[in-house]
């Protein structure tokens, strides 16, 4: 696995995962919250750009007039503010449902230090943007989930930089996701913003984790920022008293494997992590590391060596209270401490990458962690510029969270229909992933399930299940589907031979509606109580699962749920409604999972 590590751990990133963008932005740097950083988050100025006629304008020169003559038709100052991080859509009602552009801007003073190297920070732009500083297009990104940075070093003046961001969150069919989607559109800058100083050679990326199957093995690989070789490097784990030298080498990494003794690996129940340093004569980066092993053996999947069942819950990254996008700590404290109470072991991070406060406080509390891209029904898979997208993206996401041990699945798709065109997609983003990592295990939620009344059992026929390590099923019984039989006689015969997620399933309720527990349009907490012991019941019947993931835990904002009475813009399959009150459904899963040990 090393050896692979070392050829190719770039190659998806830097080869196969291009963009159509005239000026890319970079890889971000590992682990930007360990580093040295300056934050730009606040108040920015901004202008709503309705008919895109700022760049036209070049409003990002931010002219102000001077001769008798001079006016400009646009402002920045004493105008509109909106908070960065966050979306726009929460922060105005004129821009609850506002798809376009809108212009950022504010100003910073910086004192570049020498020798020293300064890049310019985000962790994720909703859903595509230019970047402009002190006049000029120095970088641009698409994707609204995941981080990338622009060195600016020798761009910054020591007084009055102007930095200007072009947001645009328009749907396109050849983005990711594509026209139509259940959860809001929201779009700005929606997390951290940061200026990095790093050396001029630094230690830009590193992965280190417990061997795949070894459970006193940790693999390791360090990568500089330069192809410089014979640089001296150390990784030091202090208190399982290891400390282990490095010589880079002609490409700048350097890696080795040891074993360590008396070592504890996380787990749920023990979510124990080490800290771990790793140091250049130039640079010093600290983290908190956990390890553990994770692997699939026959219907199995095994944590540690033990089989275990996943006890998982989804959640979209929105404060629902807030009806915004979830951006900090305590809002990972909030949507992770429900998934707590409510018995879970594991997180669905539907439908995308979320932010980085959420995949560590995670990690933290003890939950294993199924991340995906948005590949979420919709997408153009003949589409090469997408496929490509959607290899920058899963990229992107993988290098930022791939020394999170709490990182259990990485998702290539969700409710995506069987042809050539979408299994050569698939076949790609898998192949992103493994180029870059090889350990955890790969999945995508299907929605293919079906009865067969000849043989009375439900079956799928999708060959492309073949592909991954983990086959997981959304499937709406006594929702979108009916019951053909009796929820005790509901055999399934699906994916045989491989573990089996049951990654969807449930039902809307208007919270605090009661209603005939057996009427569908009753939209009661009564009838989704009945949806959910009978699910519960046909779970008996899956002989390899190995898994639930209920959806969703809160209800969330879609403009897809229009009923004028019970759902509002709101999708209300949630456990616990939009003012964070549990329906009679959060209680039966509850005993359900407390019942499983």
């Amino acid at each position: 696995m090393i050896m692979k590590l070392t050829k190719i751990i770039f190659s998806c990133f830097i080869i196969c995962c291009m963009t159509c963008a005239d000026l890319q932005a970079q890889q971000a740097i590992a682990n930007v919250y360990g580093r040295e950083v300056r934050s730009l988050n606040g108040k920015w100025e901004a202008i709503i750009d309705l008919y895109d006629q700022g760049r036209k304008n070049k409003i990002f020169l931010n002219k102000k007039a001077e001769g008798k003559t001079d006016f400009y038709e646009y402002a920045f100052e004493n105008g509109l503010r909106l908070n960065v991080p966050s979306d726009w859509n929460s922060q105005m009602p004129e821009l609850k449902y506002y798809e376009g552009t809108v212009w950022y801007a504010r100003r910073f003073d910086v004192k570049q230090q020498p020798a020293k190297r300064l890049s310019l920070y985000f962790g994720a732009v909703s859903y595509r943007c230019r970047i402009y500083l002190n006049g000029k297009e120095i970088g641009s990104h698409e994707g609204g989930f995941t981080p990338f940075q622009i060195e600016v070093t020798g761009l910054v003046k020591d007084t009055g930089n102007f930095l200007a961001v072009e947001v645009n969150n328009t749907r396109t069919v050849d983005a990711i996701p594509a026209m139509a989607f259940d959860w809001w559109n929201y779009g700005g800058i929606t997390r951290d913003v940061f200026l990095v100083n790093t050396p001029k050679v630094f230690i830009e990326d590193y992965f280190i984790q417990l061997d795949k199957y070894k459970a006193d093995k940790i693999d390791a690989r360090i990568a500089l920022s330069d192809k410089v070789a014979g640089t001296p490097l150390t990784i030091e784990i202090p208190e399982l008293g290891v400390r282990q030298s490095l010589t880079t080498d002609e490409k700048g990494t350097a890696e080795v494997s040891f074993n360590v003794k008396k070592l504890e690996r996380w787990s749920p129940q023990a979510p124990k992590l080490y800290k771990v340093i790793i140091s250049s004569p130039d640079d010093k980066v600290e983290e908190m590391i956990g390890f553990r092993n994770i692997y699939v053996k026959g219907e199995d999947i095994y944590l540690n060596d033990k089989p275990i069942f996943l006890k998982s819950i989804s959640f979209h990254e929105e404060i629902p209270q807030r009806k915004g996008r979830a951006f900090s700590e305590p809002d990972a404290v909030m949507l992770l401490s429900e998934a707590k109470a409510l018995g879970c072991n594991m997180i669905r991070l539907a439908h995308y990458p979320q932010n980085e406060y959420i995949v560590r406080m995670a990690e933290k509390m003890g939950f294993l962690l199924w991340e995906e891209i948005p590949i979420w029904q919709g997408i153009d898979f003949e589409n090469e510029q997408t496929k490509q997208k959607a290899g920058n993206m899963i990229g992107e996401m993988v290098m930022r969270d791939k020394n999170r041990c709490a990182l259990t699945f990485w998702g290539v798709a969700n409710e995506t229909q069987p042809s050539a065109p979408r299994n050569e997609f698939l076949k790609h983003l898998i192949s992103c992933v493994k180029d870059i990592d090889t350990t955890r295990l790969i999945t995508a939620a299907f929605d293919l399930v079906r009865f067969n009344r000849d043989r009375q059992v439900f079956v799928m026929n999708d060959p492309f299940i073949k592909e991954l390590d983990v086959v997981a099923v959304n499937k709406y019984m006594g929702w979108y589907h009916q019951w053909p039989v009796t929820p005790d006689k509901a055999v399934w015969d699906v994916a045989k031979g491989q573990p089996l997620i049951v990654s969807e399933f449930g039902g809307e309720a208007l919270y605090g509606q009661t209603g005939n527990a057996d009427v569908v349009s009753s939209w009661s907490e009564d009838y989704q109580a009945t949806l959910f012991r009978d699910n519960l019941e046909m779970f008996k019947h899956i002989p390899n699962l190995r898994g639930t993931s209920p959806w969703v835990l809160f209800d969330f904002r879609s403009p897809f749920r229009f009923h004028p009475t019970n759902q509002e813009d709101w999708n209300r399959k949630g456990l616990v409604s939009d003012q964070g009150y549990r329906k009679k459904a959060w209680y039966l899963m509850k005993e359900y999972y407390d019942s499983i040990k």
